[in-house]
């Protein structure tokens, strides 16, 4: 009587997880065919012939499942060539941890749901026609968010400036080609994991905050074609890992701080089409010996080219062209062995 007991306490035991299991995968599979829904184009029909309820949901293309619970981890249906919007009930995929539907024609507005999802670390909505403001009241919810890529929409409003003290771990902010305002937030400082920031190609006004010298783990920084004024922030010389430092066309003015020069890393330098004024340093080689692109076209700069510049063996472009530099060009500028564009023309 005893072992029948027992036995039939295991056997009720083991139905519930199996229930519970097929409940929690319910949910998963309810939530991508309600994203199904929203397609109004599926030029492949990969969706139309696999996402299917008569299929298991760890089976569809696009879909990483945890081996041990079948729960969803990753949904990735990127450049597809889809068409329509995103279903809210993706927020209840609860153990997701990437979602990458870049690379398609969705448009609407970002479901508020997605931003409450605990679990999510990548998301990545890149090239598409997303519209809307970028959501302040559920972001704090995302602390686990490691990288973000709303590059290339029809986002708009400004960056609510309260999200970045609830994002600790976020590595790479991606926001660029949107229609986003008002001015770039201090606290982006707050993110002190940050390795990528790029708010190009937007409307942006205000001064660079100076505090963005604080994220001394950054590589590469985008913030040109913006409506910015001022000068560059001296602060900027403190990201000792910066690899790229792009301001182009940012109405800067002023002079290159000398702190930048002392930016061993950086492989890329884009200071074009501003107003930015005085001379360069003759041992700009030295001090960035591993410079590969040097893009200074359509300021106020005068004197002379650096005379040492063929020491950057990598430099593959250099473009100093309108500006108010001598004509006389180093001779031994043709010891640039990898240089590509060398363009030094309409100087005075």
């Amino acid at each position: 009587m005893e072992r029948s007991a027992i036995f039939y306490f295991h056997y009720l035991l083991l139905s519930l997880v199996i229930a519970a299991a097929n409940n929690i995968n319910t949910t998963d599979q309810q939530a991508l065919l309600a994203l199904k829904a929203r397609i109004t184009s599926d030029p492949s029909n990969l969706l139309a012939k696999n996402w299917t309820s008569n299929t298991a949901v760890c089976s569809w293309i696009g879909i990483t499942c945890d081996v041990s619970t079948h729960r969803v981890t990753a949904l990735n249906i990127s450049d597809f060539g889809l068409t329509g919007t995103i279903s809210s009930q993706l927020g209840n995929l609860s153990s997701l941890q990437t979602l990458d539907l870049s690379h398609h024609r969705f448009s609407g507005t970002i479901p508020s749901s997605i931003f409450s999802n605990s679990t999510l670390k990548i998301l990545i909505l890149g090239d598409n026609q997303l519209s809307g403001s970028f959501p302040s009241f559920v972001i704090s919810n995302m602390s686990s968010i490691r990288a973000i890529d709303c590059n290339y929409n029809s986002l708009s409003g400004e960056l609510p400036a309260n999200i970045f003290s609830y994002l600790p771990f976020l590595k790479s902010l991606a926001l660029s080609a949107n229609n986003f305002h008002g001015q770039i937030p201090s606290t982006l400082s707050n993110c002190k994991q940050l390795q990528m920031l790029s708010l190009s190609i937007n409307d942006f006004t205000g001064a660079i905050p100076k505090e963005i010298g604080n994220l001394t783990k950054l590589k590469e920084l985008y913030l040109g074609y913006n409506k910015l004024h001022g000068e560059i922030p001296q602060e900027l010389g403190n990201l000792a890992e910066l690899e790229w430092l792009s301001l182009p066309r940012s109405f800067l003015t002023g002079t290159i701080p000398s702190s930048i020069f002392n930016l061993s890393s950086l492989l890329e330098l884009d200071f074009s089409n501003n107003s930015l004024t005085g001379s360069f340093r003759d041992d700009l080689c030295q001090r960035i010996p591993l410079l590969q692109g040097f893009y200074m076209t359509n300021n106020h700069f005068t004197g002379s080219i650096p005379r040492n510049l063929w020491q950057c063996k990598d430099l593959s472009v250099v473009s100093l062209s309108l500006n108010q530099l001598t004509r006389t060009i180093p001779r031994d500028i043709g010891n640039l062995t990898v240089s590509r564009n060398c363009i030094l023309a309409s100087t005075t």
